[in-house]
């Protein structure tokens, strides 16, 4: 059985129009997005070795090196997303500690004082000064009382 090592002009058109739908799904999956994710890797490897020409298989440092930039990919991702996690606790913390303090408000073009009455939880945080919630992100400023 004879293998042949180069693609015929049927072969090639075939693996032209797979890439083309493939890179197309890509394109509408990611939304104005210009970086590659961790499933955009993933497929780009599986159609990768799919493809291949099995008489001259891909290096093994190539694939080891593919693999350590995956597991890269996916580290900064989880590091992003506990760096999101740290910044909402962190909001919260500091939202809670205003508790019973004198703050200043940002509330349109107008400034609002009162005591911070209540904290809610969550990514963003609402403080409840003269009965009303305020974001967190509108105190300007925390008054020592």
């Amino acid at each position: 059985m004879d293998i042949g090592t180069n693609l015929g002009a049927r072969e090639m058109s075939e693996t032209n129009r797979l890439v083309n739908e493939f890179n197309a799904k890509i394109k509408e999956g990611r939304a104005n997005s210009q970086s590659l994710g961790r499933d955009d890797f993933l497929k780009l490897l599986v159609t990768q070795l799919s493809y291949q020409d099995p008489t001259a298989p891909m290096e093994d440092k190539e694939f080891i090196a593919q693999m350590a930039q995956f597991s890269s990919l996916e580290q900064m991702t989880n590091m992003a997303s506990d760096f999101s996690r740290l910044a909402e606790i962190i909001t919260g913390n500091e939202a809670a500690s205003a508790i019973g303090k004198s703050v200043e408000i940002l509330e349109g073009d107008n400034f609002v004082q009162g005591t911070v009455k209540a904290v809610t939880r969550g990514g963003a945080p609402q403080v409840l000064v003269n009965g009303n919630y305020y974001q967190w992100s509108q105190v300007t400023k925390i008054f020592e009382e």
